[in-house]
């Protein structure tokens, strides 16, 4: 009796297995594993605004032979994940802009979500986030499977040597409204 209760234990938790693990493919280390080589994330960082907003920035290493799409994000610690870059409109003020078609990462190359650039918006923060803590950020690819990257808050970080500015505040969110 006590065999056939530990047997059924033992293959109900194999076939969860899959459901509970980290993905198959992804490493808590920023990378994800391709056919054709490794997808690498590093130095991802958010900073928030009292608006309660945040943008995510990183660097992404395209260690493949095949080009691919960064198509999307998605993270508990915010209602709606975006990706975003930065245009000059006619009246010379910066606005942000959605990109519906996502962010083309070409093969061997690397490409990186900076302010005044791409980036991840973080719109409708759940929580707060303090300085130091940290979440998760997946993506998601037109082709590679999805990775999870942790993500730190840095609301101190310089921009190249300058100053620790609002860059998001003073930007032009009137394109996102619901």
């Amino acid at each position: 009796m006590h065999i056939r209760l530990f047997l059924a234990a033992a293959a109900a938790a194999f076939a969860l297995s899959p459901a509970l693990a980290h993905d198959d493919t992804g490493h808590d280390d920023g990378t994800v594993e391709h056919p054709e080589g490794v997808i690498h994330v590093h130095d991802a960082y958010a900073r928030t605004t009292a608006s309660g907003s945040g943008a995510v920035y990183f660097t992404i290493h395209n260690n493949t032979d095949t080009d691919d799409v960064l198509v999307g994000a998605r993270s508990d610690v915010a209602e709606r994940v975006e990706l975003h870059t930065n245009v000059e409109g006619e009246d010379g003020v910066m606005k942000m802009v959605a990109l519906p078609d996502g962010i083309e990462l070409m093969a061997g190359d690397m490409h990186r979500l900076a302010r005044g650039g791409d980036h991840v918006m973080l719109m409708g923060l759940t929580r707060a986030l303090a300085d130091g803590e940290h979440f998760a950020l997946t993506l998601v690819f037109a082709h590679w499977p999805e990775m999870t990257v942790d993500v730190v808050v840095d609301n101190e970080r310089k921009v190249d040597g300058g100053t620790a500015d609002g860059d998001m505040d003073g930007m032009d969110h009137s394109t996102h409204a619901d």
